[in-house]
């Protein structure tokens, strides 16, 4: 039986080869972009994929897209593979010889986090739910959505052969993450304030529970900036709950137009 791959791209050139080598074999290759500006759609296209297009609009996710990349597929069976991910042939011939007796219509499949060039085991298996039969999912358009299967779910072996390999991001990169990623809980998890004893509780416990209890202690000065960045994400979150609590009019200034126009922060582009 067949398999199609979707990849979901926005400026993705860094690389895409890479990811489109690794997915040769393959039955079809479905490069789903939101109107980039690179280079991205012409690799795609010299490589010989399906592209499709997803209006970019105002969204700064890619879960919006994926719902319509994993439809425009040919095949019944999809691997959804970011556009910074990529497939070694141990996964590919594990999800063909799956698919010849499936037990299930999705498989959450696991995934290896590179960070400053060292795999951060601390972070394994980070499962996603990646393989999917697509006429079964649906997938939500809020960010860190997982798709709706109409079946039955199960999970790939945890052996790190038989795992998607994630190529990571820069220390740039990360601290951009995590604005997103916090501005993006803001609105998900609606805290409506922040203690001081959180805000210096919550963001050590992360550092200590990834750095010790979970092993990045034992990733050198990789392992010791990723925990730093863990607990620093947690402690963004919470300034920015106690930040709008104070602009809100409950115990803040009593003129809300007094709240800081965030657009205009020195540093943004």
């Amino acid at each position: 039986m067949p398999i199609s791959v979707v990849i979901q791209t926005y400026n993705a050139q860094k690389y895409l080869q890479q990811v489109l080598n690794s997915v040769k074999g393959f039955d079809e290759v479905v490069l789903c972009d939101m109107e980039s500006t690179d280079d991205t759609v012409s690799i795609a296209e010299s490589a010989g994929c399906k592209v499709v297009t997803f209006p970019k609009g105002n969204y700064n996710i890619c879960e919006p897209a994926r719902d319509f990349a994993i439809h425009s597929a040919t095949h019944e069976w999809v691997l959804v593979v970011d556009a910074d991910e990529f497939v070694t042939p141990e996964l590919k011939d594990y999800l063909y010889k799956y698919i010849e007796e499936p037990e299930h219509d999705a498989l959450y499949v696991h995934r290896k986090n590179m960070f400053l060039g060292k795999w951060i085991k601390a972070s394994y298996p980070d499962s996603q739910l990646r393989f999917m039969r697509q006429k079964k999912a649906t997938w939500p358009p809020t960010i860190h959505s997982v798709p709706t299967i109409d079946g039955t779910v199960g999970q790939m072996p945890k052996d790190p052969k038989y795992a998607l390999v994630h190529a990571g991001v820069t220390v740039k990169g990360q601290i951009q993450k995590m604005n997103d990623y916090t501005e993006n809980d803001l609105v998900k998890r609606g805290q409506a304030n922040a203690s001081l004893m959180q805000m210096i509780f919550s963001p050590l416990w992360r550092f200590l529970k990834y750095y010790f209890f979970e092993g990045a202690c034992l990733e050198g000065r990789a392992g010791f900036i990723k925990a730093a960045f863990s607990a620093s994400g947690k402690f963004y979150y919470l300034a920015k709950v106690y930040e709008r609590h104070v602009y809100s009019g409950a115990g803040g200034p009593s003129d809300p137009s007094l709240a800081p126009d965030a657009t205009n922060d020195v540093g943004e582009e």
